[in-house]
């Protein structure tokens, strides 16, 4: 079964009113239709990718593109999510058990185990593996990458923005100009934006991921014009591997430009 056929008979809580509703409700206005199934809320592609999304939603209406994502967790994960993010509750829908996943059949990450371990254990084992690079294809690259800078990334903080929610004092973003300069990416910029989001869930841990057992589940993306076409698909090869253009993420929207 293709994509959006998968996704057209699929229902999920959604966020916004705790309602269980088709997934592509609504998206009939839209001359396109942008679907993410993100892993975990927790997670750090699903932190970036939103982030991503809140820093370019304006350059695409409504009746353009319509935008509906499915994560790993539950309502109050969902609303967290959100108020951290600044993510629409009204298109985000959550499952508890990855089964959409399944469906799209989208990696679940590495699935190796020792004797005695519990299903949170493994799951935990095989993230750690995942995140050193082991069945994660790029993800040591891609974490390099955040703190040596890149000059293909537009920048990513603003020089006047104060820079709060990591272990170090607040400070201001124009401290990245000694890194390198303005209007890229600079060293430790992207790794400064991981780092926030890294205390963010670990100081809520329980909320973002209520069950650990889906840890190295991986999502996918998929754009659709209105008649249902596959315009463009990306299915995550490993952790920090959400877009096949790490550097410009959403690049791909510019099908529909």
């Amino acid at each position: 079964m293709n994509p959006y056929a998968i996704l057209s008979q699929t229902e999920h809580q959604r966020v916004s009113d705790g309602m269980t509703r088709p997934l592509l409700e609504n998206c009939e206005i839209a001359s396109h239709i942008l679907i993410l199934v993100w892993p975990q809320l927790g997670d750090f592609d699903s932190l970036e990718y939103a982030w991503w999304l809140q820093r370019e939603a304006k350059k695409w209406p409504d009746e353009k593109l319509a935008i509906r994502a499915v994560g790993i967790g539950n309502r109050t994960s969902g609303v967290k999510f959100c108020e951290y993010t600044g993510f629409s509750p009204e298109n985000l829908f959550v499952e508890p058990n990855a089964e959409l996943h399944r469906q799209l059949n989208l990696y679940s990450g590495l699935n190796l185990s020792l004797p005695g371990l519990s299903v949170s254990g493994k799951a935990w084992l095989n993230l750690m593996l995942m995140c050193a690079g082991l069945g994660s294809p790029g993800t040591l690259k891609e974490v390099f990458r955040g703190y040596k800078g890149d000059r293909q990334a537009p920048q990513l903080i603003e020089d006047e923005e104060i820079i709060q929610g990591t272990p170090l004092p607040a400070f201001q973003g124009s401290f990245f100009q000694l890194a390198g300069g303005s209007g890229f990416q600079r060293p430790f910029e992207l790794a400064t934006l991981r780092l926030q989001n890294m205390v963010e869930v670990l100081s809520n841990w329980q909320t973002y991921v209520p069950l650990s057992a889906y840890l190295t589940q991986r999502g996918g993306t998929f754009l659709f014009d209105s008649t249902g076409q596959l315009l463009y698909e990306h299915r995550d090869p490993g952790v920090l591997g959400f877009a096949a253009n790490m550097s410009q993420p959403l690049s791909f929207l510019s099908l529909i430009d």
